[in-house]
């Protein structure tokens, strides 16, 4: 386990802001060396997670983004056996040197490193469901055989691990237990007010206000299926700024929709709204007791 002297303590980044739970979370996992398994909305920066964490505590990152033909081995290494047939046929060297054939996966790139890092292993329920049991002795012992050589491969440094997961398939109770698990929330108005000051900085503030006003409301709506995200906030603003949208136009309507809803019963269903003369908040009263400010 981490020495208390030797302790890297993730506060978030100017490029990342991250609630005091999350920070936590992190902080959690690092102390105990633990895998971190990260879960939330699409767009609440589960992915980003990791390259802030490594360049908040000052290290490499490496990443495994998974797919659904992915397996736990292929994060160790692979052995490149055509490259070695075709050598073999072509006078391409010695062929009898099978470790110039093996090549590392994201885990193996991580246990050999010089120097401690974080691994990002991204939508690890992407791939099929034995998938996490197959990786439980790598992340335990940080070690593994390669098969064709019988070399030990052990972690010279123990890796910073974070896992994201957008819950489409159910993860094992053996994974889970060897787990720090944390869910991200969706931002409140206060905090997403910081976060959209990252990426669009000395924005109106009223502008800003119902700007917010009105993408909370669209999630609020039953009818949209697809809630919009942080990320695509971001877009929406980006948007309007560039098109100069004004105050009094946004009052009408909700322009360049497409940012904001993908799906076109969504988009379907607002124009309804409008269509019938539905009106919009004025006031974060409006959207009930929890939006009060």
């Amino acid at each position: 386990m981490a020495d208390a002297d030797n302790f890297y303590r993730f506060q978030g980044t100017s490029g990342y802001i991250a609630s005091g739970p999350l920070v936590d979370a992190v902080n959690c996992a690092i102390a105990l060396e633990r895998p971190l398994l990260i879960r939330g909305e699409p767009g609440t920066g589960k992915t980003l997670l990791a390259r802030h964490v490594a360049e908040g505590i000052g290290m490499e990152m490496d990443a495994w983004h998974v797919k659904s033909t992915s397996k736990a081995a292929d994060g160790l290494y692979v052995y490149d056996t055509v490259q070695r047939l075709n050598d073999s046929r072509f006078g391409g060297g010695d062929v009898s040197d099978i470790r110039k054939y093996i090549k590392f996966g994201p885990l193996g790139r991580v246990f050999r490193a010089e120097s401690r890092q974080v691994l990002l292993i991204d939508e690890i329920d992407k791939a099929d469901i034995e998938f996490p049991n197959d990786l439980l002795h790598e992340l335990d012992e940080m070690r593994f055989v390669v098969t064709e050589t019988g070399d030990e491969v052990a972690a010279r440094n123990r890796p910073i691990v974070i896992i994201t997961s957008n819950n489409e398939k159910e993860l094992p109770d053996a994974f889970l237990r060897r787990c720090i698990f944390h869910y991200i929330e969706f931002p409140g108005a206060d905090l997403m007010k910081q976060i959209v000051d990252v990426h669009h900085p000395n924005l109106d503030a009223t502008l800003l206000d119902k700007v917010l006003l009105r993408f909370y409301w669209l999630r609020e709506q039953n009818e949209v299926r697809k809630k919009p995200s942080t990320s695509e906030l971001i877009d929406w603003i980006a948007a309007l700024l560039r098109s100069g949208v004004t105050l009094e136009k946004l009052e009408a309507h909700i322009p360049f929709v497409g940012s904001l809803l993908k799906k076109e019963q969504d988009a379907d269903a607002l124009m309804r709204y409008e269509a019938e003369g539905g009106s919009y908040p004025t006031n974060w009263s409006d959207l009930g007791p929890r939006y009060n400010q």
